[in-house]
């Protein structure tokens, strides 16, 4: 079905374009998670091509299919979220360094959120707009309500 997929393909343990395997990349010092950013693409990939990284694979229907058919991949994908929160200082709840004005992982955290609902972890999205909106409401002024827009449509979009 999705065999050649290179998404499916780093999901079930092939590399990136860089030669990086996902449990690699999760192993990473959060110094490393904040100073590369071309992995974020590939753990959380979209249905549309990336600006910044415009060699990161596109999420197909089939990716989608696939996602949705293996509980694997959702696990995976479900491990790659729990780094991340850990990064983010969401959980457990630590120092979140990334609480700057404009600060680039905001906008990580909308294609995480977008991708968790798109490959069918819509309870884990829900989860982590909520540790963004518990943040959100002790930070609004840093976070600013630009961002905490873009957060809240990536909820609320209808899923294609």
């Amino acid at each position: 079905m999705t065999a050649g997929s290179p998404i499916v393909t780093f999901y079930r343990g092939g590399c990136d374009d860089r030669g990086r395997r996902l449990a690699e990349i999760l192993a990473w010092s959060d110094a490393r998670l904040e100073a590369v950013h071309d992995y974020i693409q590939w753990v959380f990939p979209l249905p549309e091509a990336s600006g910044a990284n415009p060699s990161a694979p596109v999420l197909s229907q089939a990716d989608i299919a696939a996602f949705g058919a293996d509980p694997g991949l959702r696990q995976r994908l479900a491990a790659a979220l729990e780094r991340m929160q850990a990064f983010y200082g969401l959980r457990p709840p630590g120092p979140m360094p990334w609480l700057t004005p404009g600060n680039h992982n905001y906008l990580r955290l909308t294609r995480m959120l977008r991708c968790l609902r798109t490959l069918g972890l819509e309870a884990e999205a829900r989860e982590l707009f909520a540790q963004l909106e518990a943040v959100y409401r002790d930070h609004a002024a840093v976070i600013g309500a630009v961002t905490f827009g873009f957060w809240r449509r990536a909820m609320a979009a209808a899923l294609s």
